[in-house]
């Protein structure tokens, strides 16, 4: 006979002939003849060398403890004290009771959706993020949810949170800011056959995720090739001289054109315009040429206008002194003043007439 002793925070398992006969809670007890007792701390796992199910057959025995059964699609959140412990995956747990306090929160995970009754700030937890699949939507972004290859709903921005299961999950995103394409280096053909390279830009903006990236393949593979072509459209039907007289009105035949088959792909057309056009350098030498003869054609209009003015004006101002003798006498002196501003100096030699010249200039 053997005198054994249990203390509050333990079980004792009594033990014959490797089967346990019986559970012992505190107190003081007498082990028989053959009999051997195994302790077990309240506050530690559960010991995992018995069989649970021949303990459960034991009387008393399952008072003393919390059977957790976990299925295949489900997980089991362990609360001890309030406060989350860890994450149980499929399959049978046992824990002391007593000691401690302990809930249990099953949650079946054979969907995708986490319900609102997880704690969100539980997500960080490494034994609960195991489980957790996460996707984050930017602020400038929309995204396509797809389940198993199949679309399900627009997510707006923001974190999102799936359980991690047997389904497949894909995420479709989208700028949905203003965007800047450019169709640069189209060498297209004009009507009289001159061959020029032009450069467009344009500015768009995504208004319909789900037409752009479901119903439509590459919606900005499309778009280049939709302006690429009204763009040969117009130039090829105009010549070079209509083309240089008119490049501004590209932009407007462009949005006329292209703006109902941009809305179908779900984008939206704010502007566009023409970069650069460029001309090959034989054209280029020639129109050069062009502009100098007409720039100097002009500059020799206005000479010519300005000289015609000028004559006019003589023409004018000979006819007044004609018929004014008074006004003659004045140019008369006008000139002489401006030649004696000339002369430095002036040297009189001769006889007593010197006046007499001076005066017959000045005086009729």
């Amino acid at each position: 006979m053997k005198r054994v002793q249990i203390n509050v925070n333990e079980i004792g398992l009594v033990v014959k002939n490797n089967q346990v006969i019986r559970v012992l809670e505190t107190g003081k007890y007498w082990l028989g003849f053959g009999e051997k007792l195994e302790l077990y701390n309240r506050a530690h796992s559960f010991p995992s060398n018995q069989n649970i199910d021949v303990l459960l057959l034991l009387e008393g025995f399952r008072e003393l403890v919390d059977i957790v059964e976990v299925e295949d699609t489900a997980i089991a959140l362990v609360f001890l004290n309030n406060n989350f412990e860890k994450t149980l995956a499929a399959g049978r747990y046992v824990f002391w009771k007593g000691l401690q306090s302990r809930k249990f929160q099953l949650e079946d995970i054979s969907e995708i959706e986490i319900p609102a009754s997880i704690n969100r700030q539980l997500f960080e937890k490494q034994t609960l993020a195991y489980y957790i699949r996460q996707y984050k939507v930017e602020p400038n972004e929309k995204g396509l949810l797809f389940v198993d290859g199949v679309f399900t709903e627009i997510l707006n921005p923001g974190t999102y949170f799936w359980w991690k299961n047997a389904k497949t999950i894909a995420v479709s995103k989208a700028d949905m800011r203003v965007l800047t394409l450019d169709v640069v280096g189209q060498e297209i053909l004009s009507r009289d056959k001159a061959q020029i390279r032009v450069n467009f830009t344009l500015q768009y903006q995504i208004i319909d995720i789900k037409k752009a990236l479901l119903d439509h393949k590459e919606y900005e593979k499309q778009l280049y090739a939709v302006m690429q072509l009204n763009l040969r459209t117009y130039i090829g039907q105009m010549t070079l001289d209509e083309l240089m007289e008119k490049k501004t009105e590209i932009s407007s035949y462009i949005l006329e054109n292209t703006t109902a088959y941009i809305a179908g792909l779900g984008l939206r057309l704010l502007t566009c315009g023409v970069k650069d056009i460029i001309l090959p350098g034989d054209v280029r030498d020639i129109m050069n040429q062009v502009l100098i003869a007409e720039k100097r054609a002009q500059a020799n209009i206005i000479t010519r206008r300005e000289e015609t003015a000028s004559t006019r004006s003589l023409l004018n101002t000979a006819k007044l002194m004609e018929e004014n003798n008074m006004l003659f006498k004045l140019k008369e002196m006008e000139y002489v003043e401006k030649i004696a501003e000339k002369i430095n100096s002036i040297s009189v030699s001769g006889n007593g007439q010197i006046v007499d010249q001076l005066k017959q200039l000045f005086v009729k």
